[in-house]
Order: C-alpha cells, then structure tokens, then sequence
C-alpha cells in the first residue's frame, strides 16, 4: 500500500505541475502552496457503499465538492454509482477498468487557480447491484498552508487551510460559492488568521 500511495503522490505532483503549466504560472506554485511547514498532506480513504435492495428510497453520499487539492480515486471495476455535475446534468462515472485512477480538483485547487480549475460538484447514488469499492488518495495543503490564488489575482486576505476546513464542515453539503463568498469575507485579527462563519 505504502508503494501505491508514492505512486500517486508522484502523480499528483506531475499533475499540479502541468496545471501550473497550463496557468502559465511557476510549475511548482502548486506544490510550494501546499507544503505550509511540513510539505502536503496526503490521507487514504478506502470505503465500502453497500448495495440498496431500494436505492430509490434514499439519497446515497450527497452531493458536494471536495475540500482538498487533487484527488486520485480507484473506483470499483464493477459497480457504478459515482456521479459528477457538468453543463447542468449529472453524468454517470462507468466502474474503473484496467486499474485506472479518476481524477478530481477540490476547492484548494479552485482557489489557487483564481477559478481556472474548478472544485468538482460530485454524488455516489445507492445502487442494488452490489457493494462498492473505493480508495481515495487525498494530496492536500498542510495545516498551516496559506490558500491564496497566483499573486497577480491575489484576494484581498489570506485563508489558512484548517481555517477553510472548519468553515467546509459547516456547509459541506451547501453551494460551494457561498462557503467561498463566505470564506472572502474572512477578517484578520491581531495577526492570527480567522474565518467568519455563519451558520443558515
């Protein structure tokens, strides 16, 4: 597993490098944001969906975008059930097959990129057709990584990612241009970062 996962922290980098790339920004500013004093966080998650005789009856995982930076995901090869919001529709993600790793941008990549890249609105559906698998590799800031977009679009304060993660748990499941609107409006107090949050 430990093998697997510096396989995807290289991939992640060689992505946040091309993105950068593509911004016609530094090829490491991704990485240098991320790395606060400790360098990126990166977490695994492995989590079973168990199949739903009556998928109808309920919701599945809600809707949301993703808190972090890149995601790498390998998704079960048989059973669908995750779903992306594009152009107004939900689009249905068919099962992995050959081992392929599915990539999404989270919100720290939305705010780097000034919006360039957006955090992808996202669902998992109950299905009845069996359980299924995934593994998500998270390539994250660190704690104390300053989230701000490139310099020459940079927003009026700075936001700490722990600070953006207390907000996201709040409103995980609500329009992400809120929690950004929200995020905006943050205020500095005696030096030490903070968020203003409000609760609906």
């Amino acid at each position: 597993m430990d093998a697997y996962i510096d396989q995807l922290i290289k991939l992640a980098e060689k992505l946040s490098g091309l993105m950068c790339e593509n911004l016609d920004i530094e090829k490491n500013r991704i990485i240098e944001a991320f790395s606060g004093s400790k360098g990126p966080s990166v977490g695994t998650k492995v989590a079973i969906y168990p199949q739903c005789p009556h998928p109808e009856l309920i919701r599945g995982l809600r809707e949301h975008t993703d808190a972090g930076g890149i995601i790498l995901l390998l998704q079960d090869d048989q059973v669908p059930g995750l779903e992306f919001f594009k152009d107004g529709k939900w689009v249905k993600i068919p099962p992995s097959k050959n081992n392929r790793i599915f990539i999404n941008t989270g919100d720290q990549v939305e705010i780097l990129s000034n919006g360039v890249y957006k955090s992808a609105l996202h669902r998992v559906m109950a299905m009845k057709d069996g359980n299924r698998l995934s593994i998500a590799t998270f390539y994250n800031p660190a704690g104390d990584a300053i989230i701000s977009p490139v310099s020459k679009l940079l927003l009026p304060n700075h936001i700490r990612f722990e600070d953006y993660l207390k907000l996201y748990t709040k409103t995980k499941f609500q329009d992400k241009g809120l929690r950004f609107e929200t995020m905006k409006s943050m205020a500095m107090d005696n030096g030490n970062q903070r968020v203003l949050i409000t609760e609906n």
